[in-house]
């Protein structure tokens, strides 16, 4: 049985990038989160940690690249990486993005 993982460890950090500000457009907002959090734990974590309702999750998974081991010859994969994009009701906002909308 794995541990729990706490709410501040389930979401690393925001994505900024052109794409997530105009995701922000639309009431969604991407976030880093640990590899190992289910979508439960992260609609739960962004809940408690920002007082707002979640209406949806999405997630994406992806190796952040691939190497050629000097060993082996063979392509390893580094370590997953997981990204979560979540919308939220309409008409709230999270305190880190309200310089979005102006």
């Amino acid at each position: 049985m794995s541990t729990p993982l706490i709410h501040q460890n389930t979401i690393l950090k925001p994505v900024v990038t052109e794409k997530s500000y105009s995701l922000a457009a639309l009431d969604k907002y991407v976030f880093l989160v640990d590899p190992a959090a289910s979508k439960y734990q992260i609609k739960k974590a962004i809940e408690d940690l920002f007082k707002v309702n979640v209406v949806s999750i999405n997630t994406v998974k992806h190796a952040a690249r691939k190497i050629k081991s000097k060993k082996t010859g063979r392509h390893i994969s580094l370590p997953v990486s997981k990204k979560a994009i979540i919308q939220i009701k309409k008409g709230q906002t999270f305190e880190i993005f309200n310089s979005l909308k102006s």
